[in-house]
C-alpha cells in the first residue's frame, strides 16, 4: 500500500470518514467516546486539506455542531472555539495545528537508540507512548538530550512527537530522530504524520528537514484541558504529558 493510501485509510478510521465531500463535513464517530492512543478521551478531532475537511465529533453532537457551523457562515475560525461547549467540554480550549505527513523521510544519520517506553530510565514524558521510543544521550554523562515517541492512532497512521533538551538544541537532533522514527513507521506499514502549532517555527523547521512538507493541511480539535489552552501545540505541558512535535 502506498503512503498516500495508508494516509487515506488512517484518516477514514481515525476520523470516521475520508475524503471530505464539502468544505467541512461534520461526522459522528463512536471512537470519540473511547480512549485514544494515550488512554485519554479525544472528543473532537479534525483534519482539513485546502479543498475540504472532516470534523469528527461524538455522534450525538453532530447536529448541534453542524447547525452552529452553518449559522457561523461556514467559518471554522468562528465555530471552532464554540465547539468545546457544544460537545460538553466547556472547560477545554480549541487548537489548530499544521498537519504534515511523508512517504519519503530525509535520509539522515540514525542518531537515536530504540528503548522500551516502560524502561525505568526513559524520561517521564516518553513513557505514555508505549512500545519503543527513540532516545539520544550524551556519550560522556549519559544525560538524555532528545527523544521521540510514536502515537499509534491505528494500524495505518502513527503521529510523531519529539523534544530536545534546551542545552542540546541547534545540533540537528530533533530532525534526525523524526526522520529515523518516520522510516520505522513506514517499514511497519503505516504512514508517519507530524503536527505543530502554526507559530512554532522551530518545529516547522524540524519537520521540513526530516522530509515532512507543508501541503497546506491543518488539524484541529479540543485541547487536553483549559489550563493549557493558550500553550502552543508542540510544547510539553507537564511530566507524562507528551504533546505534539517540538524542536
Amino acid at each position: 500500500m502506498k503512503p498516500e493510501e495508508r494516509l487515506a485509510e488512517h484518516l477514514a478510521h481515525w476520523l470516521g470518514a475520508w475524503p471530505p465531500v464539502s468544505r467541512l463535513d461534520v461526522v459522528g464517530e463512536p471512537a470519540r467516546g473511547r480512549p485514544g492512543w494515550d488512554g485519554r478521551l479525544h472528543p473532537v478531532i479534525g483534519v482539513a486539506t485546502p479543498e475540504g475537511g472532516v470534523l469528527s465529533v461524538p455522534p450525538q453532537h453532530v447536529e448541534p455542531v453542524a447547525l452552529r457551523y452553518a449559522a457561523d457562515g461556514h467559518d471554522l475560525a468562528v465555530t471552532g472555539p464554540r465547539v468545546p461547549a457544544l460537545v460538553g467540554y466547556p472547560e477545554r480550549g480549541w487548537f489548530t495545528a499544521v498537519y504534515r505527513w511523508t512517504g519519503r523521510p530525509t535520509v539522515l544519520p540514525q542518531i537515536g537508540v530504540w528503548v522500551a517506553a516502560d524502561d525505568p530510565d526513559v524520561p517521564a514524558w516518553l513513557q505514555p507512548f508505549g512500545g519503543d521510543v527513540l532516545v539520544v544521550r550524551d556519550h560522556e554523562t549519559g544525560t538524555h538530550l532528545a527523544g521521540a515517541g510514536i502515537k499509534r492512532h491505528d494500524a495505518y497512521g502513527h503521529e510523531l512527537a519529539v523534544v530536545t533538551a534546551p542545552e542540546a538544541r541547534g545540533r540537528g537532533l530533533a530532525r534526525g530522530l523524526v526522520a529515523q522514527a518516520a522510516r520505522r513507521v513506514l517499514d511497519e506499514g503505516a504512514v508517519p504524520t507530524y503536527m505543530h502549532a502554526p507559530d512554532n517555527h522551530a518545529s516547522a523547521a524540524v519537520a521540513r528537514a526530516a522530509g515532512f512538507d507543508d501541503s497546506g493541511w491543518t488539524a484541529f480539535g479540543l485541547t487536553e484541558e483549559a489550563a493549557i489552552a493558550s500553550v502552543p501545540v508542540g510544547t510539553p505541558q507537564r511530566r507524562g504529558d507528551a504533546r505534539r512535535g517540538e524542536a
